[in-house]
């Protein structure tokens, strides 16, 4: 569906990059080694996508890092139509609903790498989890998604990064209702 939308694969990963987490953020070098795709390419993609406002340019200790520009009128929008694409908002509330005692869901993989392969992995880290019903998440939102869902409970080493979708926040005084705090970020940084 986006992929039909947005035809250029640089552009749909930086834009899956950025969007899926305000606080992803990335630099040229590192976005072409992580998407396995020329500088030049990126570069072109990069410049597009700020000099259209919808990434923010920083310098940082002889680097220039990339984010996404929360301000921008279309930030929401392109955010939700992210998230809409990759399956993601509905599987962790529906994981937090019913899964037990949640601390952290990430996402990993390829799409934490900004890639649509087709295969969602997604950690689930918690305390007394249901598994079966985990198992059963993923199978129904594959199907739903018509993409192919694994969840992992526990850390796959071989996983190179992950993007963090929802961690428990136990240490603010004032959220006691869920401490649920939805963050992304990114650990390949």
């Amino acid at each position: 569906m986006l992929d039909s939308l947005i035809t250029s694969k640089t552009r749909l990963k930086l834009l899956i990059k950025f969007f899926v987490s305000a606080s992803n953020r990335g630099y040229l070098r590192g976005l072409a080694d992580e998407f396995k795709e020329s500088t030049n390419s990126i570069r072109k993609e990069l410049n597009q996508l700020t000099d259209a406002g919808y990434l923010i340019r920083e310098d940082n200790e002889h680097k220039i890092y990339y984010r996404a520009n929360i301000k921008h009128s279309l930030f929401t929008s392109l955010q939700g139509l992210i998230h809409n694409f990759l399956g993601i908002d509905a599987f962790v509330d529906k994981v937090l609903e019913r899964a037990g005692d949640v601390e952290e869901v990430a996402l990993m993989g390829d799409y934490a790498q900004g890639l649509d392969s087709g295969h969602i992995e997604v950690l689930v880290q918690g305390q007394d989890l249901n598994l079966a019903y985990l198992n059963q998440a993923a199978i129904k939102a594959g199907t739903i998604l018509g993409k192919n869902v694994t969840v992992y409970t526990e850390v796959v080493e071989k996983k190179q990064g992950m993007i963090v979708l929802y961690q428990k926040m136990d240490s603010l005084p004032h959220k006691k209702e869920k401490h649920k705090k939805k963050i992304i970020k990114n650990s390949l940084e």
